[in-house]
């Protein structure tokens, strides 16, 4: 079973129900906690089980990007997670962009952790090859 942990700060100038919008436009419907950090609010979500992906999926899949979420996927693979970083202005309209860290989104990323018992084969199925 995989289990996805997703963090997003919102800054002062955003309206912490957009940024939620942002992540559910990718994930589908979240429970989400709020928590202060310094002069920002951080907006935490998890979820479990494989329908948690199944947006995501569809999207890479929508947007014919599955070859470069794999190499991203892979990329962000260490042990049983895989962490990698979403643009939160594109992912509010739908769509995504992968990102680093800092710098590329301007109002800073969606971070995003997958744990699975198998995330090699979450991979390959999230991203399947194309003939």
């Amino acid at each position: 079973m995989e289990e996805v942990d997703i963090q997003v700060e919102v800054n002062p100038t955003e309206d912490s129900s957009r940024v939620r919008q942002a992540v559910e436009n990718i994930f589908g419907e979240l429970e989400f906690e709020e928590k202060k950090k310094n002069t920002h609010q951080l907006l935490l979500a998890h979820g479990e089980g494989s329908d948690i992906l199944a947006k995501f999926s569809y999207i890479l899949r929508r947007e014919q990007i599955r070859a470069a979420a794999r190499a991203v996927l892979y990329q962000g693979l260490r042990g049983n997670t895989i962490t990698f970083f979403i643009n939160k202005q594109v992912a509010y309209a739908g769509h995504i962009s992968f990102c680093e860290p800092a710098r590329e989104s301007p109002l800073g990323p969606i971070k995003i952790k997958i744990r699975s018992m198998n995330p090699e084969e979450l991979i390959e199925s999230l991203t399947p090859k194309t003939p």
